[in-house]
């Protein structure tokens, strides 16, 4: 059983949508997570405005809960995906190995490979932020679900 992990800062906007559109391509075979590498929303719900782009295609993000990354979580996940460089730094600086570095990679270069390109966050942004954050990592999860399966 394959797991991926999808990562961002606050785990409220970004890697919630992330972990939810991922998981809508992918069987029950794999298992689908997201955190983030600050501790400022733990146990809260993602942003009404991630919850709102999600519904507005069919998926329910409602649910889950905000969590920061640990390092136990490059034991548990087989792929972990970040959202941007200040998250890929966040994470690297908690591995302990090169084979933990090697589980990190930034979600659009499943797009636009090695160009390390970035979602950007929407938190502060307008409504059409999220949508277009939506865009972006819906055809990530396109790709990253037509290499696993």
């Amino acid at each position: 059983m394959t797991k991926i992990l999808m990562v961002c800062l606050g785990n409220i906007c970004r890697s919630p949508l992330a972990e939810g559109i991922l998981k809508s391509k992918l069987s029950n075979e794999f298992v689908v997570d997201s955190a983030g590498t600050a501790s400022y929303h733990i146990g809260s719900p993602p942003d009404i405005r991630s919850v709102a782009v999600a519904k507005k295609y069919g998926l329910d993000i409602s649910h889950l809960k905000g969590r920061q990354f640990e390092v136990s979580d490059f034991d548990t996940f087989d792929l972990i995906y970040v959202m941007n460089e200040s998250n890929f730094q966040n994470v690297v600086k908690l591995a302990r190995n090169p084979e933990d570095i090697g589980k990190v990679k930034m979600i659009l270069n499943e797009v636009h490979p090695n160009k390390n390109y970035e979602v950007p966050d929407p938190y502060y942004g307008g409504d059409n932020g999220f949508e277009n954050v939506y865009q972006m990592l819906d055809e990530a999860c396109n790709n990253i679900a037509e290499q696993l399966q």
